[in-house]
């Protein structure tokens, strides 16, 4: 008889730790019991990163689930290994915040197919068809686009105070790398500043890094010492802002307010709120409902912000003016990309096609012109943004990265 009972008992393990390393590895949401584990690429000193935390902590305590917070995790293997330690330890959500995070993230998706695998930035849910893994996005080209409002009407307050000429209202852009999510970006920033101020120019420069202060510092020099009367960025940390505060040149941020290390020049900065989405996946995970493969949060959904003002630096008016266009938005009477405000080459643009399924040879696959506008994540085919036409007025003066 006890000889029988070991038999069973082993038989039950076996079977047991044949669960865990099959298809049910990872934790469930066995009665709405949810825990969620976040791979964060930089820690709190980033000011990407440090979005995503405050996020990931006010959506979990808010929903009062347990969650777990892994920082300083490269875009490596590194990733791989802490989801999947994520997973192991009951896990039901994990979610990573870097685009270099997604092939690791995929290959602990496919192993651990009872854990919802969430990623920011990412291109390849829509062409992996795992059910169990998602990208998402946010629509911040119009929270940019706002932005470059402030920064046209800054430019013409300089203009008309004599500061500048019209001619010299050249734009210094500062960012990570030359990804279509860096274009669409410091692209709809240019058309935001340009449509108040038809004679910016800008150049733009590459640090090659998500986050590097030391280069993001000398890259804003840089531009200032070419004449730019005012600084922007694609890039995460303080550097740039503080070489504004000290040559005191206008600035304009990414990611959160700015203005504790540059009162005097910081106008306004754009940030995704990624608290409505992690409220989704949470919800779905609790009720049995299915994560979209694509989620693209916009004004409407919340998820695109702006932050205050800063208290010295922008022109009068500004916050009026903000708010008129942000309604034209969203009633769709203001497109971001329409295709009668720019010129590749001298000449419009009538007809694209993007880089939507990211093949090896970054091929254009869906045409994404059409009403007039190229028609950009949130209209188009999916969350990330594929806008990368290389615009007029626009110079870069570094593509090696």
């Amino acid at each position: 008889m006890k000889k029988l009972l070991s038999v069973f008992l082993a038989c039950l393990m076996v079977l047991s730790l044949a669960a865990c390393t099959a298809g049910g590895k990872g934790g469930n949401a066995a009665n709405g019991k949810v825990k969620v584990g976040f791979i964060f690429l930089h820690d709190e000193n980033s000011t990407y990163d440090l979005n995503f935390i405050n996020a990931a902590k006010e959506a979990c305590e808010k929903a009062g689930v347990e969650y777990v917070l892994k920082t300083n995790i490269p875009e490596g293997q590194e990733c791989y290994e802490a989801a999947c330690e994520l997973a192991d330890s009951g896990c039901n959500i994990v979610f990573a915040d870097s685009f270099g995070h997604e092939d690791y993230l995929i290959e602990a998706a496919k192993e651990y197919k009872n854990v919802e695998f969430c990623h920011a930035t990412g291109t390849k849910a829509h062409t992996e068809n795992l059910p169990n893994y998602h990208n998402a996005f946010a629509s911040i080209y119009e929270g940019r686009y706002l932005a470059g409002i402030a920064a046209g009407m800054k430019l013409n307050e300089m203009i008309a105070n004599g500061e500048i000429t019209p001619e010299q209202a050249k734009i210094g852009y500062v960012g990570a790398y030359t990804y279509a999510e860096v274009i669409s970006g410091y692209t709809s920033f240019f058309l935001g500043a340009r449509s108040e101020c038809p004679t910016a120019t800008m150049e733009v420069t590459f640090t090659g890094s998500w986050y590097d202060e030391t280069a993001e510092k000398e890259g804003a020099i840089k531009l200032i010492n070419n004449g730019c009367v005012l600084i922007s960025q694609h890039a995460d940390s303080m550097g740039a802002p503080t070489a504004c505060e000290n040559a005191g040149v206008p600035d304009v941020s990414y990611n959160g307010s700015t203005e504790s290390v540059a009162p005097n020049t910081f106008i306004v900065s754009s940030r995704i709120n990624w608290v409505p989405y992690f409220e989704l996946i949470i919800k779905a995970v609790q009720n049995g409902e299915k994560i979209p493969t694509d989620y693209t949060g916009t004004i409407e959904t919340g998820s695109v912000v702006l932050t205050d003002l800063g208290k010295i630096a922008p022109a009068e008016g500004t916050q009026a003016k903000m708010d008129a266009v942000k309604a034209e938005i969203q009633s769709g009477q203001r497109k971001i990309f329409d295709t009668s405000t720019f010129t590749v080459g001298g000449a419009p643009v009538t007809s694209y096609m993007a880089d939507v399924d990211t093949d090896a040879a970054y091929e254009g696959d869906h045409e994404v012109i059409s009403g007039g506008a190229f028609n950009e994540s949130a209209d188009g085919f999916r969350s990330a943004p594929y806008f990368d036409l290389r615009i007029d007025g626009i110079t870069l003066l570094d593509e090696s990265y």
